[in-house]
């Protein structure tokens, strides 16, 4: 199934514009649902007022994204009063909505690695130094290891070994998940302001 991330972001805007970042949201996830498609909200930032985000994240599947990210991703313009500022001139706010590629994390897979044996040099006796019972444990697509010597044992420490090596390469990959989002929040900080994708003109109160 296709799937792609798509963040609404009100950049550096004011408030009227983390107002429409909720709009806007709204107006995708019902798009969304016309054409069948299935949305997650993966996070989403408070603005300062209830009601209104500073951006948006969300996850969408289905057979239809190419006809909803060509409609939306881009810089969308919303032409409306202020609600919070009554004798506020300007009319028009902006908001970005980026759309990426959902990033696969990597299966676990055992096979993925190198198991090596060495002398474990910890408390023990000199049988301890005598037998190879530790173990090392690399995951070739990452390049993580992990060294396990709690056991005398030499196949409990690989059971040990595999079980925190895998531990550890799925919380690498969260966090390689959370730094690319923040990478692209700042990249759409600042927002685009000609050329908008799509122009709405709010109806009254709107």
């Amino acid at each position: 199934m296709n799937k792609q991330i798509l963040q609404i972001t009100a950049g550096r805007g004011p408030i009227e514009c983390c107002r429409v970042v909720a709009m806007v949201r709204q107006k995708i996830l019902l798009d969304a649902e016309k054409r069948g498609i299935t949305v997650e909200v993966l996070d989403d930032a408070p603005g300062e007022k209830m009601g209104t985000y500073k951006s948006v994240t969300l996850v969408v599947s289905g057979g239809a994204l190419t006809a909803l990210t060509q409609e939306w991703c881009g810089t969308v313009q919303w032409i409306a009063q202020s609600p919070y500022r009554k004798l506020h001139k300007r009319k028009n706010w902006f908001v970005g909505v980026a759309c990426y590629d959902m990033p696969e994390q990597l299966p676990w897979n055992a096979k993925d690695v190198v198991i090596d044996t060495c002398r474990s040099s910890g408390p023990g006796g000199q049988n301890v130094n005598k037998v190879e019972t530790a173990v090392r444990g690399t995951h070739i697509p990452s390049g993580i290891q992990v060294l396990a010597t709690d056991s005398r044992s030499q196949l409990e420490n690989k059971k040990l070994c595999l079980q925190r090596l895998q531990a550890k390469v799925l919380a690498w990959q969260q966090e390689q998940l959370e730094a690319d989002r923040q990478d692209r929040w700042q990249e759409h900080n600042e927002l685009e302001r000609g050329n908008p994708v799509k122009v709405i003109v709010a109806e009254l109160g709107g």
